[in-house]
This record gives structure tokens, C-alpha cells and sequence, in this order.
């Protein structure tokens, strides 16, 4: 939540200078490079290979599409200290929505190690920059989420590891080292204080975006990861049910992908938002909330062409099983501070499939 009621100076523009993107070939960091050039910002890309065409071709089509801001490519790895420092230098923002670790197949302790090691790096690099007032990070719901009981609705104000005498130690220290899960998430709380801690010492000002449930369109093909909530929509457009496992079988809580872009800027020119402001980006309301079988029969209805829309085993208009209720929350906040306008979830849904279908990835 916003840590002052001030207006702030630390609102940037495009006039400020230049802006980084990390993790610019990413599904969420294409999208939030698109956004800045539509709104005429100098955008530095930061992808680790530049000549990769199925990581960057979607981007320098970006160059030629009209848009009143000015893209540069800049290749940076996340696991090497200094490499951001060129493309830093001089901006006046760096959007941090890179990742390398959390979704291969690293131990949870290297999922743990891993954050740290990379934002610190890109840290590193941020207060070297010189002109820096806003450094935003894509964090994680993750970071928010918690063990509550049915019907919590999460705020801001939550953070992963709260409640923790409740669930028997199951969130605790000891199983950092063996939970993927509890590593993961309270590495996103961790250095998301970390980067707080940083800009207090600092001149900038720090804020996080908490994705929960991230879909919409895919620019590239690239952008089909098979651990992504697109993917999962892909899953059901292809007839393919979640049957041994609750999986995909759970509520859904959805945000278009567009919007989680847009909500990066709209933080970065807020002068609402403070050091340690965070943003829930879920549903903006209870439209982008279903359980699988609601989802279900919405693209049922939106993809007619598809003979069978996979998802929950039915029984008449029922599941067969019990479906996992959660977690619970709402855009609220960035709705409030940032202004922030999302698609109607069919839109979303429907851009989602369509660009499956356009990219000819529905059948691989």
C-alpha cells in the first residue's frame, strides 16, 4: 500500500529518460515494452540473447510499428554482476520483471539462492545508474499468498509466511530447503523487502506489482511456457481434462496480461505510490473469478469452433470432484492509486485463445 499520502517527485515521464525493461522477451516484459513505446518512452530492452529471432523478432517488429517511443535491444544476464550496467545508466526507471530461477528444475533451495543472487545483481546495477527514481518489481501473488481459511480475501497488507503457528510449521525455515512452493514465495517477500531497504538507503523509490493468475494474448510462440496459467487455457482448448491431479482444478483469479503491462507504467508515473507501495494485480472483479468449470463453459461458449473444451471430469452441471477454493483477492488498490482499467475477463479470454489460434500452437 502506498507508504505516504504526499504527492511524490518521484513520478517519472517520458521526458525523465530512458526506461530498462528486464526479462523485455518474456511474456508480461514484451507487453510492458509495447506499453512504454505506445506511451513514447526511450525503452532499453534487456533480453540475454539478442539474436535469438524466436526471443526478439516480436520486439524489432516493435521498431518498425509506428509507435512514438524509441526501442534499443541491450543483452544482460541476470546471473552475472554488472551486466545491466550500461543499460541502466541515465534511466529514469527500471521495470524488473526477469526471472531465471523458480521455473526449471532447481532445487528449492537453488529457487531460494537464485532470487537473491538476481535481483541483487540487478539492484547492483540500479542504485550505479545514476538519474534512477523508480525501480519496479514483478514480484508474485506469491509473495501475498498464505494459508487462511476458506473465503480469506487477501490484501496488500498480507505477506507469504504470516499465520505461520497455524498450519504446524509448514511454512517455516526448515522447509525452505525442501518445498518449491514456500522457497519460492518467500524469496519473492524477501527481496521485495530487500529492494524497499535499498531505496530508502537510497534516491529512488521502490514499489512491486503481485500478479496472481496472468492470461491474454501471446505475441510470440515463445511465450507458450508449459508452467504458465496461458498454457493452462491452451490445456482446456485442446479437450485435455485435469483429472489425476487438482492442477488446473482450482479458482480461478484472473488478470489480462495487458493489464498487469499497463499497471507496471501507471506505477512508475504514480504520484500516489511511495517506496514499499505493492499492487495486487487479480481479478478487478468477481467476472475474472471462476472455478474451472465456469471457466470451462465461458470458452465453450467463446470458442464454438472447438468441439471439446477440457477441464473438470462433470457430472450434469457439477464436478466430479471437490474443486480447490482460492486464493481470494482483488485489484482494488490498483484500481484506486493507479487508475488502473482492465479488460472485461471475455475479452481477455478470447484474445487468449484467438492468439493460440493465430500462432498455430493450439495442436503442439
Amino acid at each position: 500500500m502506498s507508504s505516504s499520502s504526499d504527492k511524490t517527485t518521484k513520478a517519472i515521464s517520458p521526458a525523465d529518460g530512458p526506461v530498462a525493461v528486464t526479462g523485455a522477451s518474456g511474456y508480461i516484459g514484451s507487453w510492458i515494452v509495447q506499453d512504454m513505446l505506445e506511451q513514447g518512452y526511450q525503452v532499453r530492452a534487456c533480453v540475454r540473447n539478442a539474436v535469438k529471432p524466436e526471443k526478439v523478432d516480436h520486439l524489432l517488429a516493435m521498431k518498425e510499428a509506428g509507435y512514438r517511443g524509441v526501442l534499443e535491444l541491450h543483452e544482460a544476464d541476470l546471473q552475472v554482476v554488472g551486466s545491466y550496467d550500461n543499460a541502466f545508466k541515465d534511466c529514469s526507471a527500471v521495470i524488473h520483471t526477469g526471472a531465471a530461477v523458480g521455473y526449471n528444475k532447481e532445487s528449492p533451495q537453488e529457487v531460494y539462492d537464485g532470487c537473491f543472487t538476481e535481483v541483487g545483481h540487478v539492484l547492483d546495477s540500479a542504485v550505479k545508474s545514476g538519474a534512477l527514481k523508480r525501480f519496479i518489481f514483478t514480484s508474485s501473488f506469491a509473495a501475498v499468498g498464505h494459508p487462511r481459511p476458506k473465503g480469506y480475501v487477501f490484501t496488500e497488507k498480507d505477506w507469504c509466511g504470516d499465520n505461520e503457528e497455524a498450519y504446524r510449521g509448514a511454512w517455516s525455515e526448515d522447509n525452505i530447503a525442501v518445498n518449491r512452493d514456500i522457497a519460492y514465495a518467500k524469496a519473492k517477500a524477501r527481496t521485495e523487502k530487500m529492494i524497499y531497504a535499498a531505496a530508502k538507503a537510497g534516491t529512488f523509490e521502490a514499489m512491486a506489482i503481485l500478479p496472481l493468475h496472468v492470461v491474454g494474448p501471446l505475441m510470440c510462440a515463445n511465450h507458450d511456457q508449459s508452467w504458465s496459467w496461458q498454457n493452462c487455457i491452451k490445456f482446456m482448448l485442446r479437450g485435455k481434462s485435469y483429472v489425476k491431479s487438482k492442477g488446473g482444478r482450482m479458482l480461478w483469479n484472473m488478470v489480462d496480461v495487458r493489464d498487469t503491462a499497463r499497471a507496471h507504467r501507471l506505477c512508475a508515473e504514480s504520484t500516489l505510490a511511495g517506496n514499499g507501495s505493492r499492487y495486487i494485480l487479480s481479478a478487478m472483479d468477481r467476472s475474472g473469478e471462476m472455478f474451472t468449470h465456469q471457466l470451462q463453459a465461458v470458452l465453450t461458449e467463446l470458442f464454438p469452433g472447438i468441439a471439446t473444451v477440457g477441464g473438470e471430469a462433470m457430472s450434469g452441471d457439477r464436478p466430479v470432484q471437490l474443486t480447490h477454493d482460492g486464493p481470494r483477492a482483488y485489484a482494488l488498490l490498483a484500481k484506486q492509486e493507479l487508475g488502473l482499467d482492465g479488460y472485461a475477463i471475455e475479452d481477455t479470454l478470447r484474445a487468449t485463445g484467438d492468439s493460440y489460434i493465430q500462432l498455430n500452437l493450439l495442436h503442439t
